[in-house]
């Protein structure tokens, strides 16, 4: 569980007022860093898992006749599934190549694709993904390390929640009007 205390740290460390960050964990995270049964919250991404296998110089192609559900060279939002088999999937992504299954996916509270774990500060996916799965302030520290990383802490500073949005959700950040759920929240926090 994430304290006051904790986004006051991390805000400082950023050099925003903690009614910011408190913003973004509540739309970013509304469903915290870990589900039910205590596991880390994640999703795993097909087209990402295509992607990753081909960094890794292997042919995605005939493994997806095998796989549907793993791999997609576009992105499917129906190949998501249910929240509850990620880690299954991930599994079953791990027998094919375990790195490349674990860079596929988005973890704890932020959300954070494994692809980005070097930009959280870990020099592995495997190392990364482990932190994570210590607690909710190692995943907000993770967070803050990707703000700094990616110099969105101007964005935050500014209010530049459709800067944020668009650096942190893509291009799709309008459709969700994460850019405004982000505003409504600081509001929140600040009265």
């Amino acid at each position: 569980m994430i304290s006051q205390s904790d986004f006051r740290n991390i805000a400082t460390s950023l050099g925003i007022e903690p009614a910011t960050i408190m913003a973004v964990a509540e739309v970013e995270a509304p469903r915290g860093g870990f589900d039910e049964q205590g596991q880390l919250t994640v999703l795993f991404e097909p087209h990402i898992f295509w992607k990753e296998l081909r960094k890794r110089n292997i042919n995605p192609f005939p493994l997806q006749v095998r796989y549907p559900d793993l791999l997609s060279p576009v992105w499917n939002k129906k190949l998501y599934g249910k929240f509850s088999v990620q880690w299954q999937k991930i599994e079953r992504a791990k027998a094919i190549n375990e790195e490349a299954a674990l860079c596929s996916a988005s973890y704890g509270a932020f959300q954070i694709m494994g692809f980005n774990h070097r930009l959280c500060g870990f020099d592995s996916v495997f190392n990364f993904v482990q932190e994570l799965q210590k607690g909710e302030v190692n995943q907000l520290q993770a967070f803050c390390n990707f703000i700094k990383s990616k110099f969105l802490d101007d964005e935050l500073r500014n209010k530049d929640w459709s800067g944020f949005a668009l650096s942190y959700n893509g291009r799709g950040y309008k459709l969700n009007q994460y850019d405004m759920k982000l505003k409504k929240a600081y509001q929140k926090y600040t009265v």
